[in-house]
């Protein structure tokens, strides 16, 4: 009985990653940006998924008190999301006024951007709960650090590509110590081509590396399939070898989902290491997780578990070819 309920519990888990598949590298499910083009004119921009078409009239954002919106304002519901975008007057400088967002109700968070001609970029967060912030005249440290920490976190979590590959690693190797190891080696390549593409000293196109990510993906799920009892694969001997170079493409693939917001001036260097210990803390969780999982499985339904760790190959493998696949002839 254990044995069944675990195995069909592990097949609605593996089934449940492929329609998941789609938000594969998504960093900001919503966001709102304000762009100083010239002397007190702005141009408003913004995001905000929601999971049904609103009921009434959609109501776009909130501007500081001495900012108005410059007709037309352009928005609608596509892709399962408000999306819209406008012009603004400011009568002068927008520092303390507030910016909210009112249709903001459901559980996902907003990221703001706010580019003021020739001074630093500031971010904020808006959630349901607090959905308006007020601009500083000087974002602080401290506020860089802690919207760019949670933006590392979310971006380990939401974005499936880089979850998966964790995923896929864990199952593969198994041991704790062994884990903690290739973990450690995936961390520190991954480190080195965030911040070197982040501070412009290396590039590599982004449409490759996704690919090549997604074949990552696919060649762990395939070592996993392919794991006996008898001679071990080059893989599983030095996993952490196979771990460190992935991990100096996902470096960039972190660095291309970093680009999308920019770092803030003058404070580049505080908000790259916080957005990189965020990432690390959400994948430090995953890895938690899955060995939590496995453990559990391992005393509560032992015959399931090879069966389970193949079958969830089987689905990341499948989500890992789709994406090859599709990155390669998008």
């Amino acid at each position: 009985m254990k044995w069944t309920l675990a195995l069909i519990l592990s097949l609605v888990a593996a089934i449940s990653l492929l329609p998941l598949a789609a938000a594969a590298d998504e960093l900001r499910p919503g966001y709102l940006e304000l762009t100083e083009q010239s002397a007190g004119h702005w141009r408003v921009a913004w995001k905000l998924p929601l999971s049904a078409p609103p009921a009434g009239e959609i109501v776009p954002p909130g501007l500081p008190a001495n900012c108005a919106y410059l007709p037309p304002v352009r928005q609608g519901f596509s892709g399962g999301a408000i999306v819209g975008n406008a012009a603004a007057r400011c009568a002068g400088k927008i520092a303390g006024g507030i910016i909210a967002m009112p249709a903001l109700t459901g559980p996902g968070d907003v990221l703001v951007r706010v580019q003021p001609l020739d001074e630093p970029v500031q971010m904020h967060r808006m959630t349901a709960r607090e959905p308006m912030v007020e601009v500083t005249a000087q974002p602080s440290t401290r506020q860089v650090l802690q919207s760019y920490f949670v933006l590392g976190v979310e971006h380990i979590i939401a974005g499936w590509d880089h979850l998966l590959f964790v995923i896929a690693l864990v199952l593969l190797v198994r041991s704790g110590r062994a884990v903690v190891a290739a973990a450690t080696a995936f961390t520190l390549a991954h480190s080195l081509t965030l911040a070197g593409a982040a501070l412009g000293f290396i590039s590599m196109p982004q449409r490759p590396v996704e690919a090549m990510i997604a074949l990552s993906i696919l060649f762990l799920a395939l070592e996993i399939v392919r794991r006996k009892d008898g001679p071990r694969s080059l893989t599983l001997r030095y996993p952490w070898v196979v771990a460190f170079l992935f991990g100096l493409l996902h470096g960039f693939g972190f660095a291309g989902a970093l680009a999308q917001i920019g770092l803030p001036q003058g404070d580049i260097v505080p908000a790259l290491f916080a957005f990189n210990v965020g990432v690390e803390a959400g994948q430090l969780s995953i890895i938690l997780a899955v060995l939590a999982l496995l453990e559990l499985v391992r005393r509560t339904a032992m015959p399931a578990l090879q069966p389970a760790i193949r079958l969830s190959a089987y689905a990341i493998g499948i989500t890992g070819a789709y994406w090859l696949i599709d990155r390669i002839i998008a």
